[in-house]
């Protein structure tokens, strides 16, 4: 099953832990994540159901195409990460 991780810097201003839930696509993983925490959904998804601006998910290791739908594809051993996007100088 797909591990889904919140970063450190994610988990300080809302409760997330790490999961193992099914799914094929980054989407379906994260809606399992989302039925046991929908303030976590508010905080990573626009009212549209699109990844925010300044929040990034990577699918081992490489950044999510689609932010939008989120159909990127998971394999049963993926790991998802979940993460602010930092900037400023």
């Amino acid at each position: 099953m797909p591990q889904v991780v919140f970063t450190p810097n994610l988990r300080r201003h809302v409760e997330c832990a790490s999961a193992q839930v099914g799914g094929t696509t980054v989407g379906e993983a994260l809606e399992q994540v989302f039925e046991t925490n929908p303030r976590l959904q508010r905080y990573v998804l626009d009212d549209q159901g699109a990844l925010r601006k300044h929040m990034l998910v990577f699918v081992d290791g490489s950044p999510a195409r689609d932010r939008i739908q989120l159909s990127d594809p998971v394999e049963e051993s993926s790991e998802i990460f979940v993460m602010q996007a930092l900037s400023g100088g």
